[in-house]
């Protein structure tokens, strides 16, 4: 006799089949996760990630192909620069992590670095926290963890996250190293491209804060620090260098919005029965499961969701004024459409009174005001 299903067990089974027959599951990476943080209302993403279904591939079968994700060249180049400054043990790596943020401990003339090779997601997930017990309790030398593999409780799912390397401090304390292929001049970088690594570094900060509390049932909780290290190329060169960058905002941030999101489980619920987003359906299935869930589009989701193309062209064909943005959308209230927008304005509908509606009516008769002065105007 089959043994009954958990509850974890069935969720994973209703996953299994939204991504399709032997579709294998893409993992949510720490990007990801930060760019689903920041648009937590969009349910179409929240289940798309959750079931580890490829974006990109799905864009592609819907007619509307993702250009969003690194080239091959950047991807070779940053792996080339991260063996750089992970050889000879980490020495390099640890020599910035002593200078920019613990300059009172020892410096490192050698570190421990556990070997962290596990069978699947969930035993190297292990095999971490045990690396981190150990180095914690062990005390008075440096180790690095070269990347680790950590889970995070995201709406009901775990995500599998891997950053580039955490760095145990002789006093037990934790840090989260980021390595980027994108230069720092000067000894500063690009702020977009520094805040992504924020944003997504704060992922692993909260991922860990998580093992630490569970390590703390038996000891002392561990302190994850809240300035990681973020790793560059100086100037020009192939040399690196370093910044410590605060993410205590985005932390916050994160943990806010990922406590927003609708559980998985619930959205899978809601779902009509036989529902598959598998690339291999004919393009109207496919298009009719995904437009089963609702979407949240902004233009920012253009920089961070594969399937902003798709999505772009729902929201104008249906007129909302969320393709218009976030900022837009705020100020005309209870004015979803781009029709109900000139409706309101032209005095056709809408309530006086209503802020939104008067501050429209007002401008169109700025505009219409301006337009007939400059058609009445002598030519010069």
């Amino acid at each position: 006799m089959p043994l009954p299903r958990t509850r974890g067990t069935a969720l994973r089974h209703r996953l299994a089949e939204l991504r399709g027959p032997d579709v294998p599951a893409k993992a949510l990476d720490a990007r990801a996760l930060a760019a689903l943080a920041a648009n937590p209302g969009c349910k179409r993403r929240a289940i798309l990630d959750g079931a580890g279904v490829n974006k990109a591939a799905l864009a592609s079968a819907l007619g509307s192909p993702s250009v969003f994700g690194q080239s091959q060249f950047a991807f070779t180049r940053g792996n080339a620069f991260e063996a750089k400054v992970k050889a000879d043990g980490g020495a390099e790596l640890l020599r910035l992590v002593h200078e920019k943020l613990d300059r009172r401990a020892e410096p490192p003339a050698h570190a421990r670095v556990p070997d962290l090779a596990a069978i699947g997601p969930e035993g190297r997930t292990a095999r971490t926290a045990l690396a981190l017990r150990e180095a914690t309790e062990a005390g008075g030398e440096w180790t690095l963890l070269d990347h680790p593999m950590l889970a995070l409780d995201v709406a009901g799912s775990p995500a599998f996250l891997e950053p580039d390397a955490v760095v145990v401090h002789p006093d037990g304390s934790w840090t989260v190293v980021e390595i980027k292929s994108f230069p720092m001049l000067d000894g500063s970088a690009d702020p977009a491209k520094v805040g992504a690594a924020a944003r997504q570094a704060a992922v692993y900060v909260l991922a860990l804060e998580q093992i630490a509390a569970r390590l703390g049932d038996d000891a002392p909780t561990p302190r994850v620090r809240h300035r990681i290290l973020l790793v560059c190329p100086k100037d020009f060169s192939n040399l690196p260098t370093a910044s410590a960058v605060d993410v205590r905002k985005q932390r916050a941030v994160t943990a806010r919005q990922l406590a927003r999101l609708t559980r998985i489980e619930d959205i899978a619920d809601t779902l009509p029965a036989g529902t598959c987003f598998s690339p291999d359906l004919p393009a109207a299935d496919l298009t009719a499961a995904v437009e089963s869930v609702p979407a949240t589009y902004a233009p920012e989701c253009l920089s961070a969701c594969e399937l902003a193309f798709h999505c772009r062209a729902r929201s104008r064909a249906s007129g909302a004024v969320t393709s218009l943005g976030r900022s837009v959308r705020a100020e005309l209230g209870g004015l979803t459409t781009v029709e109900n927008v000139l409706s309101a304005a032209r005095g056709e509908s809408g309530d006086p009174d209503d802020p939104a509606v008067a501050a429209l009516r007002r401008a169109a008769r700025l505009r219409a005001e301006a337009l007939g002065r400059e058609a009445v105007a002598p030519c010069r």
